[in-house]
């Protein structure tokens, strides 16, 4: 009759953890939960979840139920040679000791448990799919503290856990997969922000400030905005720029660029094809309308979309649909459309190369991006930026940019305009062997601009540009250089900076 109540208590204790652990994932409540059960049947102060490393052969404590805190901690490594727990996973089977011996067990770590005031010890193999994964054990503070059968009690409960002891270890592996692909990505935005955010457009050139006003009027509407200049004016990144001062900046911005893709296939990229829809479309594919649902399509190069595909674009920003090549089905997407290019849209209307109704609907609010032969004030900027820039990126230090070096670029036309300042100081940089910008200037003096007979030469010397500027400045706050909406705050400046510097450029602004 004893046995047959032992055997009723051992299958309740058995039914009441499998029960508890149904829906638990977490590892410290597994052994909480089979710690709390089983005190009611083998008596314990200390019990632990620990994994196997073969490779190493090592344990990882994953898990603890030590309310003295004893000698260990949860995430703590220890040698796996000369324990109980070795001799455990080694043979599948369990291993009960009603007095721990240190002669047996020649570890430190069973050292540190016998200093600790362990003195009996089960331990028992944690095996799931047939694989050992690690061990289940207890412990006491006094010798003989087992029952008969402990072992095996403490062998049916491992059986009973180690599946949920495997899927809780699975589960904090993609818990820490998910973080980390979430760090990615948030690691992955900072640095789109850092390299294409609002304030890397450089720059205090009036002319700039105006096309600023301008992104930010339009930034947080739907509107489509045609933006159009000289190559190299940086269309690419004031189209950025409305794109993360819109509501859309949640989404993404899908660029396609119409001048580099070949004409046949740019329908497909624009809209996407069904599998068979024509020669070598053996799958389907999403177009960049697709891409860009909810978010933000900037089509550079506009004006080089072919005739004959301009009314499914036109359709595409009227209706908001559009179908696939080789498809029936319409597809509705909801993007908000930039348009950039270096072309006079207007003047290919009037030789009906463009069609007219697409060029009114993609220019709903154009901006005009200027040239940076029209900015010179913003060179000796865009020059320190570059060259920041680029000295990082290759590991040099340069704290200096020769004034000459700077005149000669300010009188240059710069025909590349940005693009070609950037890929002239990189250049710079590379030649670069102190901390003084090494600037090629012989390479620039082919281009200067020729000064015309009896025309009077434009001084375009630092102290010239940054004079005008300051001078532009207080005539638009009316003169006046302190206070809110002075010339000082406009500039960025403490009063006394600005003063010092009007008094060393001459300037008489009271």
């Amino acid at each position: 009759m004893a046995q047959a109540s032992n055997d009723k208590e051992q299958l309740k204790m058995l039914l009441d953890i499998s029960n508890a652990l149904s829906a638990v994932l977490d590892l410290k409540d597994v052994l909480t939960i089979t710690s709390s059960i089983l005190r009611g049947n083998i008596s314990h102060k200390y019990a632990g979840i620990g994994l196997y490393d073969p490779e190493l052969n090592r344990f990882r404590i994953l898990a603890l139920d030590d309310p003295n805190k004893t000698f260990q901690e949860e995430g703590q490594f220890f040698p796996a040679e000369n324990t109980p727990d070795e001799l455990a996973i080694k043979t599948r089977k369990p291993v009960l000791r009603q007095r721990l011996d240190l002669a047996e067990f020649p570890s430190p770590f069973v050292k540190l448990a016998y200093e600790a005031g362990l003195r009996s010890v089960c331990v028992v193999p944690l095996v799931s799919r047939d694989k050992p994964i690690g061990i289940l054990s207890v412990a006491n503070t006094i010798e003989g503290a087992f029952p008969p059968g402990s072992d095996e009690t403490l062998q049916l409960i491992a059986n009973q856990i180690a599946g949920a002891v495997d899927s809780a270890i699975k589960f904090d592996e993609i818990e820490k997969l998910k973080n980390r692909l979430a760090s990615e990505k948030l690691y992955l935005e900072e640095e789109i922000q850092s390299e294409y955010n609002f304030e890397e457009i450089v720059g205090n050139s009036p002319a700039l400030k105006t096309v600023l006003r301008q992104v930010e009027t339009v930034a947080p509407t739907d509107a489509c905005v045609l933006l159009f200049g000289e190559t190299g004016t940086g269309k690419e990144l004031i189209a950025r720029a409305i794109h993360n001062l819109s509501k859309r900046r949640e989404r993404t911005l899908v660029k396609l660029n119409c001048a580099a893709i070949p004409t046949g296939l740019l329908e497909s990229e624009l809209f996407g094809h069904e599998k068979g829809a024509f020669t070598g479309a053996i799958a389907p594919r999403v177009g960049r309308f697709e891409l860009a649902n909810k978010g933000t399509l900037l089509l550079d190069e506009i004006g080089d979309i072919p005739l004959e595909l301009q009314p499914k674009l036109l359709r595409v920003l009227q209706e908001s649909e559009f179908e696939r090549l080789g498809s029936s089905r319409t597809v509705r997407s909801d993007v908000r459309l930039i348009a950039a290019t270096n072309r006079d849209l207007q003047a290919m209307v009037d030789e009906r190369t463009f069609r007219s109704d697409l060029y009114y609907r993609l220019n709903v609010f154009p901006i005009r991006i200027p040239p940076l032969r029209e900015r010179p004030e913003d060179i000796p900027l865009l020059t320190g930026y570059f060259t920041k820039k680029h000295a990082g990126r290759m590991s040099k230090r340069i704290t200096s940019i020769p004034r000459e070096s700077l005149k000669a670029l300010c009188s240059y036309d710069f025909p590349g305009n940005v693009r070609e300042l950037e890929n002239f100081i990189e250049r710079a940089v590379i030649l670069t062997r102190g901390d003084e910008l090494r600037i090629p200037i012989s390479e620039l003096r082919h281009f200067q601009r020729p000064v015309a007979e009896g025309q009077v030469p434009v001084d375009h010397s630092l102290e010239a540009i940054e004079r005008n500027h300051i001078v532009e400045v207080l005539r638009s706050t009316g003169g006046r250089i302190a206070g809110a909406g002075g010339a000082a705050q406009l500039l960025g400046l403490p009063v006394s900076t600005l003063r010092n510097r009007m008094k060393r450029l001459g300037i008489l602004f009271r």
